[in-house]
């Protein structure tokens, strides 16, 4: 019998509760340890390699998530991907094994160039960036070159393989999804605990993902390449890869730009900022959005978890199921929103003294608002994909555009207004209130005519 989209239920949601707990547990864990035996200035440098990490995957331009999503299109039975929409299928229809090989063939050629790309980049202005940065960098300067060198490393290799995660996400592994990414976190922070103590600083973090991204991608590889569908690949000849790429580009670069002004967005801030602020500022504002992840991690696990579903819906055209998942995930997301975020507010920076932290949280009052901020920021986003899952694209525009505004509103708030981190926390939320947070979710709500 041909292998469908896995079955995803309460179980499965609760390995995802689990798989991200426990991840957000080994982070929290491990911060503790960055934070007592790293001065305030390497954190700042911390924060800087995470948002250049977050800026290279940027180079995927959108065609991991379009790559999940046409896996899961195959794996409802579909027979032809479409440049719009979605050929309509039913739940009965047989796997198209030709397609499948095309389009892993697809991946892997992208993603072969990709990774030319991402050392090139990185080994060129991304050195140049840094070295910049080292300029007012009183810390151990090698310890952080040596990380810059394991940084590239850990990045080529990631886009590299970046596909590995597309197929799991497009069959619905979700249960084995969060056993792999359980034993990696696992890994990553025993060697991260174990190699700040020995004094190795920046490098120890550094090195400890990239051994744990080698183990997550091998497993992945095993778990989605099962004998029956290696038999199945081998008894078939590929679709020309060249023409699935050319149906699935467009969308993947409206994806993409879509992505790119998220990150101006969402991660500007962090590099604008080091450029006006002090290292100090940054790294209280660069703690406090890692956290604030974290809380948006929890909130979206529901969502995360039915992506393949929402496109089989879309797929079987089924909006009674799309309007089921809508109210589930909604829901789910305010009430980790209200009681993660009063938790944060009442004890965080208790919590902060409790294990002897060089480096706080912001302000009550700032925090508050990039809790409203974040959780507006989420709901429009989980619409976009609720959009998405129907191969329509219609935000990328409005994307760039809240991005650009980011940006310039960024310059104006710390340079000529001086507001320091107010001006962080305000430019990409007044940017995204002023058409993205209302606009998709009214879209989705009238879509699914959710208000009647």
């Amino acid at each position: 019998m041909a292998e469908k989209i896995e079955h995803i239920g309460k179980r499965e949601i609760m390995w995802s509760y689990a798989g991200t707990a426990f991840m957000i547990g080994a982070g929290v864990l491990l911060l503790p340890f960055i934070l007592h035996k790293m001065p305030q200035e390497t954190v700042g440098i911390w924060n800087i390699f995470q948002t250049i990490t977050a800026l290279v995957l940027l180079l995927d331009f959108g065609f991991r998530p379009t790559f999940a999503r046409n896996i899961s299109y195959i794996f409802s039975g579909v027979k032809t991907l479409q440049k719009d929409g979605v050929e309509q299928t039913t739940s009965d229809a047989a796997v198209d094994y030709s397609l499948l090989k095309g389009s892993l063939l697809a991946m892997r050629r992208f993603y072969r160039w990709i990774g030319i790309v991402v050392f090139t980049v990185l080994a060129t202005a991304g050195t140049a960036y840094f070295y910049y940065i080292l300029q007012k960098y009183s810390g151990d300067r090698q310890d952080a070159l040596v990380a810059w060198i394991l940084l590239i490393a850990i990045n080529c290799y990631n886009l590299y393989t970046f596909y590995y995660d597309a197929l799991l996400t497009g069959k619905g592994y979700v249960t084995r999804t969060q056993q792999i990414n359980m034993l990696g976190q696992g890994v990553y922070f025993g060697l991260a605990v174990a190699l700040i103590y020995a004094g190795f600083g920046l490098t120890a973090i550094v090195a400890s993902q990239l051994i744990s991204t080698i183990i997550r991608r091998v497993l992945t590889y095993r778990v989605f390449f099962t004998p029956e569908i290696k038999q199945r690949l081998n008894e078939v000849e590929p679709q020309e890869p060249k023409a699935i790429l050319s149906t699935i580009t467009p969308n993947a670069i409206k994806i993409g730009l879509t992505q790119a002004g998220g990150f101006l967005v969402n991660k500007s801030a962090i590099l604008i900022g080091s450029a006006f602020l002090t290292l100090e500022e940054v790294a209280c504002y660069g703690i406090t959005l890692q956290v604030m992840d974290i809380l948006a991690r929890c909130a979206m696990v529901f969502y995360q978890s039915y992506l393949p579903k929402l496109a089989q819906c879309r797929a079987e055209k089924d909006l009674i199921g799309l309007k089921r998942y809508y109210l589930q995930c909604t829901g789910s997301l305010l009430a980790v929103y209200i009681v993660g975020g009063a938790l944060w507010v009442f004890f965080g920076n208790w919590a902060m003294d409790l294990i002897g932290s060089q480096t706080y949280f912001v302000p009550t009052a700032m925090l508050c608002v990039m809790l409203v901020i974040s959780l507006l920021e989420h709901n429009h986003a989980q619409s976009a994909g609720f959009i998405m899952a129907d191969n329509k694209i219609p935000f990328f525009i409005p994307s760039l555009a809240s991005g650009a505004a980011t940006v310039v509103l960024l310059w104006l708030f710390l340079g000529p207004l001086h507001w320091g981190v107010w001006g962080l926390i305000l430019a990409p939320g007044l940017a995204q209130l002023a058409y993205q947070n209302w606009k998709w979710p009214s879209v989705v709500i009238k879509e699914l005519r959710i208000e009647k």
